[in-house]
């Protein structure tokens, strides 16, 4: 192909943005005094602008330009970033197919990385002008970029879309924007793939089908979320502690402390006087990790030393030297092992430490056992990532609004309603909102809300205003959790072990959305009560209907919405093979699904039309599916509000929501059991006979309540035995 368009004669200046001020250009704002990005410099560097989110990583703040050898494309890469930075900018406004919103940093160093990518491809293939581009090279870069080779060059993979749409992005772009580029341009009769988009290009899924992101796995989500409850519970107050005598012993005796001398005399009256004091203490003396015991081995001392584990550069610091030198020791060595014999070596940290009740609640252990500072500094990162977890589980906040909590995040504690205590944090919404965020809180239960108020405490800096967990790579912290959890450490405090798989912050807000949606007697329910989580998540969108629990209850409705119609359905499906529902409501339903059943059956029909599949059925069901509600041992099918028992007890006739908590599913018209519900009645009824068997004679009025329990349980029982063993009268069939 040829152009017919000549380009531009090049002086090694854009003619669109020579001289520009990159930040201005693209409405970033610098802090006073720091140097300014112009067009010409090779690497952008954007680090100190003010409101980029926490989450956005150093590398991707600084673009390096110097990575493209070929001048001309390193222009054209910088004119193309730009105008996506600057799309109001008067030249890139006029083009017809230029974006018309600002992309993101993080966008734009992909796209950069991209081009970086590209450019080296067509050095590579002998391409030295994008006026030689054609279709055949586009559709060999994409090739080359779609399918991933072993060395000998086969074929072994595929990547995904998202990497196709980069691929693909390159070429869209530099026809897009091929009137402003100053060095070098495509042919102007390029049209790739028949002008189709990136996205189309790479086959990249709709947004239609189902999330992705699956939930994590129950097996991992039950151990994991009661590992980290019991660490931020029982061992929470206990790592504040350990993190203060950490900070207090780095003020004594770290080598980054400024103060200490640095003498070649050995300072014989000091450290007799410090290790006077250990043995009038009776401290044993500080104990060297294994790994410098080794290191000591491997230079010839000997094992039987009895000096070899004594941590003798901790000693000098606490004496007032910046370190323990080796020609020191015949002064001094006669003391230390007098002191050695009199009071011992032993490690510093978790002497003395407090008992706990283990997690299986079998004994009564000491909290921790005695640790290296290494070892101590890594428990307390353990329990902030414990604190963390419990926050992320059970509330839903993104990683970016994770990331954007601030030490003093937690309001005070309100009480709207006399016992009723309502919990917020505040952070920022970065997802979808302006450069720096909007700020918005979140209502939270009050475990996490502790949780919170734990991280607080072990953080190193306490101002107000400093990051709580800054940047994080949560995998890799959730995998040292992991490690802790089924290390001996771990087992010795009775906690289950977690199983592999992989859990990450995005599903966990799913696992969340899904437990919230789908099983309010489920995993997350057997440690933290979900209906408090989903009244907190209510409150949060009632208080900033536009805020981030508004998205998080969205999800959760849109997942209820299909929970009831595959619930509705598998009612119906049991109703069809003789499985009939118990309890109060159990005559209604029934005779609402012999009517569904009735149109159903085509066998006296005319019409050539036949409804059999479940999308037809469902489109019957869907009405009743809209008033289904969960309990935690019925379905509460809320079809008339002034029927709901629930709200009769609790004088609330004409609420438009059943209140499950006060619900009396052995008595309410509209509640029904099913065979799922049976091992909740078994068990509560297996439970109050116990109760039962240890109540004293002369609780008369206690015995006469948990009787009436215990036999109402009983009936519903067999009530749900009978009716799975029905078949359907011949009328309702």
């Amino acid at each position: 192909m040829t152009s017919a368009l000549a380009t531009p004669a090049f002086d090694g200046r854009s003619a669109v943005f020579a001289r520009a001020d990159v930040c201005h250009e693209a409405g970033l704002t610098l802090p006073q005094g720091t140097p300014r990005i112009l067009f010409e410099d090779d690497v952008w560097d954007f680090t100190d602008v003010v409101g980029l989110p926490v989450q956005l990583a150093l590398c991707t703040r600084r673009f390096d330009f110097a990575d493209i050898t070929d001048s001309r494309w390193r222009l054209v890469a910088k004119e193309l970033v730009l105008a996506m930075l600057a799309p109001r900018h008067p030249a890139v406004a006029e083009l017809p197919r230029a974006h018309r919103t600002t992309l993101h940093l993080r966008s734009c160093a992909g796209r950069l990385d991209e081009f970086t990518r590209f450019f080296r491809w067509l050095t590579e293939r002998g391409t030295s002008s994008l006026q030689q581009l054609d279709t055949r090279l586009c559709d060999a870069y994409l090739a080359h970029r779609r399918y991933v080779l072993d060395e000998h060059g086969a074929v072994v993979g595929e990547q995904g879309p998202a990497t196709r749409r980069s691929a693909a992005q390159v070429v869209v772009d530099l026809v897009n924007y091929r009137e402003l580029f100053t060095a070098d341009r495509v042919p102007v009769d390029l049209r790739p793939w028949g002008g189709a988009t990136a996205s189309a290009i790479a086959e990249m899924p709709n947004g239609r089908t189902e999330n992705k992101t699956q939930p994590v796995d129950d097996a991992v989500l039950q151990p994991m979320l009661a590992a980290a409850l019991f660490l931020t519970s029982s061992l929470g107050p206990h790592a504040i502690e350990l993190a203060q005598q950490i900070r207090q012993a780095d003020r004594l005796s770290s080598r980054k402390t400024s103060g200490f001398r640095s003498s070649n005399r050995a300072p014989v009256g000091e450290f007799a006087s410090l290790l006077g004091e250990y043995e009038q203490a009776s401290t044993p003396l500080p104990k060297l990790a294994q790994h410098y015991v080794a290191s000591r081995l491997a230079d010839g001392w000997s094992a039987e030393d009895p000096l070899l584990s004594v941590a003798t550069g901790v000693l000098a610091r606490q004496a007032g030297e910046s370190q323990f030198r080796a020609q020191w020791m015949p002064a001094l060595r006669g003391r230390l092992e007098e002191a050695v014999a009199a009071v011992g070596v032993m490690e510093v940290f978790g002497r003395g430490a407090d008992q706990i009740t283990t997690a299986d609640t079998c004994s009564l252990l000491p909290w921790t056992l005695l640790l290296h500072r290494a070892q101590a500094v890594a428990l307390v990162g353990i329990v902030r990532t414990a604190a963390m977890i419990v926050l992320a589980t059970a509330s839903g906040m993104r990683a970016s609004e994770l990331m954007e909590l601030r030490i003093g995040c937690r309001r005070p504690p309100e009480e709207p309603v006399p016992g009723f205590t309502r919990y917020r944090l505040a952070s920022k919404v970065i997802k979808g909102q302006p450069l720096g965020g909007t700020d918005d809180e979140w209502v939270v239960i009050e475990p996490v809300y502790r949780a919170v108020e734990l991280a607080e405490d072990l953080h190193e800096d306490q101002r107000d205003g400093a990051l709580l967990f800054g940047r994080f790579a949560f995998t890799v912290r959730y995998t040292w959790f992991r490690n802790w959890v089924n290390s001996p450490a771990g087992q010795r405090l009775g906690l289950a072990p977690i199983p592999q798989g992989q859990v990450n912050l995005r599903m966990l807000r799913r696992s969340l959305a899904l437990e919230m949606a789908y099983r309010p007697g489920g995993v997350l329910a057997a440690k933290i009560h979900l209906k408090h989580i989903a009244v907190a998540t209510t409150e949060g969108y009632a208080s900033r209907p536009g805020g981030a629990q508004a998205e998080l209850l969205a999800e959760v409705n849109r997942h209820e919405s299909d929970r009831n119609l595959d619930l509705v359905l598998t009612e119906f499906r049991n109703y069809q093979q003789g499985v009939l529902p118990a309890g109060p409501g159990a005559r209604s339903l029934t005779e609402f699904f012999a009517s569904i059943d009735a149109q159903l059956d085509t066998s006296t029909s005319a019409a050539p039309k036949t409804q059999r599949n479940d999308r037809d059925v469902l489109n019957l069901l869907t009405k009743r599916a809209n008033v289904l509600h969960l309990g935690p041992a019925n379905y509460c099918w809320f079809t008339d509000p002034s029927r709901a028992l629930c709200l009769k007890l609790a004088g609330t006739p004409t609420a438009d929501r059943p209140l499950v908590g006060m619900c009396d599913s052995a008595r309410c018209p509209q509640a029904t059991h099913h065979p799922y519900h049976r091992p909740v009645w078994a068990e509560h009824a297996e439970r109050t006979k116990t109760f039962l068997g240890d109540l004293g004679k002369t609780r008369k009025t206690e015995h006469a309540r948990l009787r009436n329990d215990y036999e109402r349980a009983l009936r519903v029982v067999a009530e749900i035995d009978a009716a799975a063993t029905d078949q359907p009268d011949e009328d309702c069939a």
